[in-house]
C-alpha cells in the first residue's frame, strides 16, 4: 500500500505553520517595535486583533461553501495566495502613513510627542492602514481550515481523521513555536516590515507545493488501489474497483445545515473556545514584556513563548491518538471515543487560574501553565474538527467548517477587543480596581485567565446536551 496520504497530512502541516506565522508577526512586533512607531496603546491593539477576529468570522460563513465550490485544490491555492498578500501588504502600512502625515521617516514619526494631538493623529491613521491589511489577511486565512478538514476527509478513514487533523494542526503550534525564535530577531536586524515580507513570501513557495502534489485521491497518480480501498473503508467506495464510476455524494443546501443539531454543537464548541487560543496567541508576547519587563527580542523574552509553544506543540500531536485508542482498544464508536477524549482535555485549561498566582514566584510558571492550556486547546480543536467528518457527508464539511470558524472568530473579537479596552482601563485605575488579591492589569489579566479556564467545560457540557449519540447525517 502506498502512503501518500500522509504526504498530503504534511502540506496540510506546512500550511497551518505558515498560516499561524503570518497571525504571529504582528503580535510579536506591536509592544517593543510598531507601537513605538506610531503611538499605540493596548486599545489600539485589541481594536486591531478584534477587528481582525471579526473580518475572519465574517470570511468563514462563505469560505466553507467557498471551498466545497471550488474544490479543495483550487480553493486552497487562492486561500493561501490572498492571505500571502495581506501579510505582506503589512510592510507598507509604515511608508503609507508617513506620506498621510507628511513625516519624512518612521524616526520623525517615532519622536512625535506622546499623547499629543499629533501622535493620536499617527495612532489612528496607522491603525486603520493595518486594519486594511488585516482584512485581506483574514480574508485568506479563513480558508485554510475548511480546506485542510475537506483534504483530510478525502484521504483520510474516519479511524485517523482526529489523528492525522492533531497532525497539521499541531502547524498552529509549530508556527507559534518557530515564529518567536525568528520574528523578533527578523525586526531586529532590518525592521519590522521585513519580517512581515520573509514570513509572507512563505506562502507563495508552499502554493508551487501544492500545485505539483494535490489531486483527489481517485486521480492522484501516487494513490494505489490498496491506499484507496484504505481511504475509502467507511463507504462502499472501498469496493469499487473502476474509480471513474464513483458518483460525488450530494451536498446539503447551506441553510437546511442549520436545521441539524450536529450543527449547533459544532458551533458551540468553536465559540465557546477559539478565543482563548487566539488570547493567548496575541497577547502572551505583551503579557511577559508588561508583567515581566521581558521583551519580544529579548532572550529571556524569546525563551519563554518558545517553551510555551514546545508544550503545546509536544502535547498536543497525543490528543489525537486518544480517541483512535478509544475505538480501538475500547469498542467505542468515534463520536463517543473523541467526546470522552474532549472532556479530559477541557480539564486541561483550568490549570490557566495558577498562571497569574505562581507568576509572582517565576515567569516560568505562566509559560509553562499557558503551554498545558494551549496543549489541551488543540487536541480539544483537532477532535472538535473531526466531529464533522464523523458526522457529515464530505460534499458539506468545507461549509461546517467555516461555519464554525465563523462562530469562533466572533469569540475572538469579543476576548481581544474586550480584553485591550479592559487592559488599558485597569491600567488607569492602578490599586483602585482588585480582583483576586491582584491590582490594576494584573488583575485584569486574572479575570480573562479565569474566563479562559472554564470556557471548554462550559462548551462541551453544551454540546453534549445537543448531541448526545453518535447520529451521523444522510443525504437523501
Amino acid at each position: 500500500m502506498s502512503n501518500f496520504r500522509w504526504v498530503i497530512c504534511a502540506l496540510l502541516f506546512l500550511a497551518t505553520t505558515v498560516n499561524y506565522m503570518d497571525r504571529q508577526v504582528l503580535s510579536l512586533t506591536w509592544k517593543d517595535f510598531i507601537a513605538i512607531d506610531f503611538h499605540w496603546t493596548d486599545a489600539d491593539y485589541g481594536k486591531i486583533t478584534g477587528m481582525f477576529s471579526l473580518f475572519y468570522a465574517i470570511a468563514n460563513l462563505f469560505s466553507g461553501k467557498f471551498i466545497d465550490w471550488m474544490g479543495t485544490k483550487k480553493g486552497y491555492l487562492i486561500a493561501i495566495f490572498v492571505w500571502s498578500t495581506g501579510a505582506v501588504m503589512h510592510a507598507g502600512c509604515g511608508w503609507v502613513a508617513m506620506n498621510i502625515e507628511d513625516y519624512n521617516s518612521l524616526e520623525a514619526l517615532r519622536a512625535v510627542q506622546a499623547g499629543s494631538d499629533a501622535a493620536v493623529a499617527i495612532a489612528t491613521i496607522s491603525v486603520w492602514l493595518f486594519l486594511s491589511c488585516r482584512m485581506i489577511l483574514a480574508v485568506g486565512e479563513a480558508g485554510n481550515f475548511p480546506a485542510a478538514i475537506k483534504a483530510t476527509a478525502e484521504y483520510f478513514p474516519k479511524k485517523d481523521r482526529a489523528f492525522s487533523t492533531s497532525i497539521f494542526n499541531s502547524g498552529a503550534s509549530v508556527g507559534a513555536l518557530a515564529a518567536p525564535a525568528t520574528i523578533p530577531l527578523l525586526a531586529r536586524a532590518w525592521g519590522w516590515e521585513m519580517a512581515f515580507v520573509i514570513i509572507g513570501v512563505l506562502g507563495y513557495v508552499w502554493m508551487g507545493l501544492w500545485m505539483w502534489l494535490y489531486e483527489k485521491p481517485r486521480k492522484s497518480k501516487y494513490v494505489n488501489q490498496a491506499e484507496l480501498n484504505y481511504i475509502e473503508q467507511d463507504s462502499d467506495i472501498a469496493e469499487v474497483q473502476d474509480r471513474n464510476k464513483v458518483k460525488e455524494e450530494k451536498a446539503i443546501p447551506f441553510l437546511k445545515c442549520f436545521t441539524f443539531r450536529q450543527t449547533w454543537a459544532f458551533l458551540v464548541g468553536k465559540l465557546m473556545t477559539d478565543g482563548v487560543w487566539w488570547f493567548f496567541l496575541f497577547w502572551a508576547p505583551a503579557y511577559f514584556s508588561d508583567q515581566y519587563g521581558y521583551t519580544s527580542d529579548s532572550t529571556m523574552g524569546i525563551l519563554l513563548i518558545f517553551t510555551l509553544y514546545l508544550i503545546v506543540t509536544i502535547l498536543s500531536i497525543g490528543g489525537g491518538y486518544l480517541p483512535t485508542y478509544f475505538v480501538d482498544k475500547k469498542g467505542m464508536n468515534p463520536y463517543l471515543g473523541r467526546m470522552r477524549a474532549m472532556l479530559i482535555f477541557a480539564c486541561f485549561p483550568v490549570l490557566g487560574l495558577l498562571a497569574q498566582p505562581l507568576g509572582a514566584y517565576s515567569a516560568w510558571w505562566p509559560a509553562i501553565l499557558i503551554g498545558l492550556l494551549g496543549a489541551g486547546h488543540q487536541a480539544w480543536s483537532a477532535n472538535l474538527f473531526s466531529t464533522i467528518g464523523d458526522m457529515f457527508p464530505k460534499s458539506t464539511i468545507g461549509t461546517i467548517v467555516g461555519l464554525g470558524t465563523m462562530t469562533g472568530g466572533f469569540g475572538s473579537m469579543a476576548i481581544n477587543m474586550g480584553s485591550g479596552e479592559f487592559f488599558t482601563w485597569a491600567a488607569e485605575q492602578g490599586n483602585a480596581f482588585q480582583f483576586f488579591g491582584f491590582e490594576g492589569k494584573p488583575a485584569a489579566y486574572m479575570v480573562v485567565f479565569c474566563i479562559c479556564a472554564v470556557a471548554y467545560l462550559i462548551g462541551w457540557c453544551i454540546m453534549k446536551a445537543l448531541v448526545p449519540k453518535y447520529k451521523p447525517i444522510v443525504v437523501e
